[in-house]
């Protein structure tokens, strides 16, 4: 079982959150080409820290324990670093159970990645 999912962003779009939305810019002021570029965010559900033994028994429908909570905040990390934190939610509609996260705290980005 994984313990982190992945999610792809516009660059832009984290940039628009940190600066309290519109058109992401680069620091000179003009829009910049990078503000364009996919980047990968990863987010964490949680840790687990089962013991080596542990581990090799593990098999198809094994349960493996996190330290958090189904409805503790989930955190979203670009690289080594935390760009945001937010909670788990299923989409609905045409999307119905697919998951998203709905972002409760973004970083101040204007000091880059």
């Amino acid at each position: 079982m994984s313990q982190a999912g992945n999610a792809e962003v516009d660059a832009g779009q984290v940039a628009s959150q940190s600066l309290g939305g519109g058109v992401a810019a680069d620091p000179g002021g003009g829009r910049s080409v990078l503000s364009q570029v996919p980047i990968e965010i990863v987010i964490s559900v949680g840790r687990a820290r089962p013991t080596v033994r542990e581990l090799l028994r593990l098999s198809r429908d094994s349960v493996l324990t996190l330290d958090r909570r189904v409805d503790e905040p989930v955190e979203l990390y670009v690289g080594d670093r935390m760009i945001a934190r937010g909670t788990l939610e299923e989409l609905d509609g045409e999307q119905a159970g697919q998951m998203a996260v709905r972002l409760t705290e973004v970083v101040d980005l204007s000091d880059g990645l």
